[in-house]
């Protein structure tokens, strides 16, 4: 394991139950982003009840830069995201969903948006082209959007695309709440740093089924959402601060 002073990407994986997509998605992140950067690869084991750890721990034994943390119980995606980003060791981290779904050949894309953007630049965001899924969750996710947007004005179309990038002190300094990474573009543009957007394209998961559905997302969409439009209201200026010495 390279030092954490010459880690310069962390890629943080959230996965519950995803035993036959783990090894192929490894292999595809390590083939977008071998030789381009110092890198570590932190699976986020968020309670799975299946053989994912066994197939983490086997892939552990042939890729030294890739780490497994594990939640005993399941606590969703965000807290898995989360846990991720606080044992990064990157100052830049770059997310993706676990199914196969996100392709990692967009990574780079992604984290070079945020190493080009400068200081300012606060995260790089996959807008999803060619979606994979049924036409009742693009419906879904039609008016999400819609809704989400026209409340907030975050001028973001699509923020459920699991591929981004932030660096990892302003994601860390965002309110932390169940749901936080549906909202990640409005919370960053809350704190004064813009925000890049990067067209991806989706496909199919390889195997097995989603495990961060749809389940009650309408009422908890709808209480998040109020609780992100009440966090900015109540934003104030960040005030300049410069300390006196004698």
């Amino acid at each position: 394991m390279p030092s954490s002073d010459t880690i310069a990407v962390s890629i943080v994986v959230p996965v519950r139950n995803e035993t036959d997509n783990i090894a192929p998605l490894i292999a595809e992140i390590t083939a977008a982003l071998d030789t381009r950067w110092n890198y570590e690869i932190i699976y986020v084991n968020d309670g799975s009840t299946d053989a994912t750890a066994e197939r983490l721990e086997s892939a552990m034994k042939e890729r030294k830069n890739l780490r497994q943390l594990r939640h005993a119980v399941s606590t969703g995606q965000s807290a898995a995201v989360r846990s991720g980003v606080r044992a990064a060791r990157g100052a830049i981290v770059a997310t993706l969903d676990g199914d196969g779904q996100n392709n990692p050949v967009f990574l780079p894309a992604l984290i070079s948006a945020i190493e080009q953007g400068g200081e300012l630049t606060g995260l790089a965001a996959g807008q999803r082209v060619g979606r994979k899924d049924t036409g009742f969750k693009k419906l879904q996710s039609r008016i999400a959007n819609t809704v989400r947007n026209g409340i907030l004005r975050d001028g973001t179309r699509d923020t459920g695309c699991g591929l981004k990038a932030f660096r990892r002190d302003v994601f860390l300094a965002l309110p932390y709440f169940d749901g936080l990474h549906r909202f990640l573009p409005a919370l960053v543009r809350r704190e004064g740093y813009g925000i890049v957007y990067v067209d991806v394209i989706d496909r199919p998961r390889h195997s097995g089924v989603s495990n961060y559905g749809f389940f009650d997302r309408l009422w908890i969409g709808i209480m998040d959402l109020a609780g992100v439009w009440w966090l900015i209201r109540r934003k104030k200026p960040t005030p300049e601060v410069t300390e006196v010495t004698l």
